[in-house]
């Protein structure tokens, strides 16, 4: 693509230099990336701006900058190197707009299903991807996980990338042969307008509360986020949400899209019903219209009927036949680090991702149902660097809810692992818990000395292969540890 051609994709507010008529080879936010015809995209970050390496990008052989800041370096620079500078409003939306264009508009030619929401993003993209290729649709993953495009799967950095990465994503999801795909779409991405120019023909919602806080400063700025989503759609797209969460009906409240709903509310399009939910599985019944549909599915827990009822939701109304569906949520695949049960040495152990106050007292009190009259010493901690408010609020829910707690490190990053474990205990008000900083020893304590009989928690960093500790990060898996404390590691 030309150029010229590249700029018509552009809200453009003015252009300086020469228009070189070459082809645009990439284009590319980190300026280290930069190559001979690519464009660089200036980018103001929260630790950095990449105005400030304009400079390196021309002398990689950037043949076009699009800047917010015009006077970032002098025009000289710009026409002595004969690159073309490009002003725009918002460089994080030329971003997203100039890739997708580049990429030749991936998303248009796929039929693209978004999920968003504080927990379940992950179980119902692994649904829905098997539920898809039951139907015989070839399909794409991008999550927290890991990526699918059509022919390798490699494991994710972020749970959704970058604009420009996820237009060349999709671009090989098209080159491929994938027809379908399905991502997560984070609240952090729909802020920084990561997906601004993908058309989605479906978008879920499966729940909202406290996260991410300390980015988005409030429950209004984080839900405003999350809704941008579902403003994104058109009148012939779909919009799946959870009636029973309360932030349901307004996330959908001014989209164009056709509106479908699911849950226990008896008003639901898909209607949950009869959850049953042990360690093998979860069974129950999900009525829509004249139809009742009697579902099973591996995955543990009535949080997961609410992710299936979703992802039967968002399937069936883009034509997959509900046979392919009921087939596909028996064989979908265990999700890493999501309700994952490991026993040995007469207990249980569950590892799990919940790392909210929400999931995490949806996860205890699932236990609790599955297991009733069952000890249970839950292990966890909070990020550091993080949303600050939601850790006494875990404290006590964990406390409440378990024998025993034992609080433990959880990525500290730059905060002090101290601070951050005195600021989960200032929302326990019982004395059933211990401080083992180290996440190993805490695992192995728990499980060593909990009674037979008694089910561990394993909470927060569920599929996580690393620990973060200052600026180091080093390999740790708390499925590998807990396999090591039974024995069958």
């Amino acid at each position: 693509m030309q150029l010229t051609d590249f700029l018509n994709g552009l809200r453009v507010l003015s252009v300086t230099g020469e228009v070189q008529r070459k082809d645009v080879s990439s284009i590319w936010y980190d300026s280290r990336k930069v190559q001979a015809n690519s464009v660089f995209v200036a980018i103001k970050g929260e630790s950095s701006d990449g105005h400030k390496y304009i400079t390196e990008a021309i002398s990689r052989g950037a043949i076009a900058v699009i800047v917010e800041d015009a006077n970032a370096i002098p025009d000289e620079i710009y026409l002595h190197s004969k690159t073309a500078k490009i002003v725009v409003a918002n460089s994080r939306h030329a971003l997203a707009e100039g890739a997708h264009h580049l990429y030749k508009n991936p998303s248009e030619k796929l039929a693209l299903t978004g999920v968003t929401g504080t927990n379940g993003k992950t179980t119902v993209t692994y649904i829905l991807k098997t539920i898809f290729e039951k139907a015989g649709k070839k399909t794409g993953l991008i999550g927290t996980i890991e990526t699918y495009n059509g022919s390798k799967t490699v494991q994710s950095q972020l749970t959704t990338p970058e604009s420009s990465d996820l237009s060349m994503m999709l671009f090989e999801m098209n080159t491929n042969g994938c027809s379908s795909a399905v991502m997560e779409v984070s609240s952090h991405a729909l802020a920084m307008e990561r997906v601004s120019a993908l058309h989605f023909r479906c978008a879920v919602f499966t729940n909202l509360s406290q996260d991410h806080l300390d980015y988005h400063g409030d429950m209004e700025s984080y839900f405003q986020a999350k809704k941008k989503l579902f403003d994104l759609l058109h009148e012939s797209d779909i919009a799946v949400y959870n009636t029973d969460d309360e932030f349901g009906e307004s996330i959908v409240e001014d989209t164009r899209a056709r509106r479908i709903s699911y849950g226990r509310n008896p008003e639901a399009d898909y209607r949950i019903d009869s959850v049953n939910c042990s360690l093998t599985g979860t069974a129950f019944e999900l009525s829509h219209g004249n139809d009742t549909f009697q579902l099973a599915t591996g995955l543990k827990g009535e949080f997961n009927a609410y992710n299936a009822a979703a992802a039967f939701a968002a399937a069936h109304q883009q034509g997959v036949k509900p046979e392919d569906i009921i087939a596909a949520l028996k064989e979908v695949p265990q999700v890493p680090g999501r309700f994952e049960v490991y026993t040995g040495s007469g207990k249980t152990v569950i590892v799990d991702y919940a790392h909210t106050p929400d999931s995490l007292e949806k996860t205890l009190k699932n236990i609790h149902e599955i297991a009733p009259g069952s000890s249970i010493y839950t292990v966890f901690g909070c990020g550091g660097n993080r949303d600050k408010g939601k850790r006494p609020l875990m404290g006590a829910i964990a406390s409440e809810l378990s024998r025993q707690v034992i609080l433990t490190n959880d990525n500290p990053r730059l905060e002090d692992p101290d601070a951050i474990i005195s600021d989960i205990a200032k929302g326990i008000n019982t004395n059933n818990y211990k401080i083992i900083q180290d996440r190993r020893e805490a695992i192995r304590d728990a499980i060593g000395n909990a009674p037979d009989g008694s089910i561990i928690l394993v909470a927060g960093k569920g599929h996580e292969a690393t620990q973060t500790v200052g600026k180091e990060k080093f390999h740790f898996s708390d499925t590998e540890e807990v396999k090591k404390a039974l024995g069958n590691g």
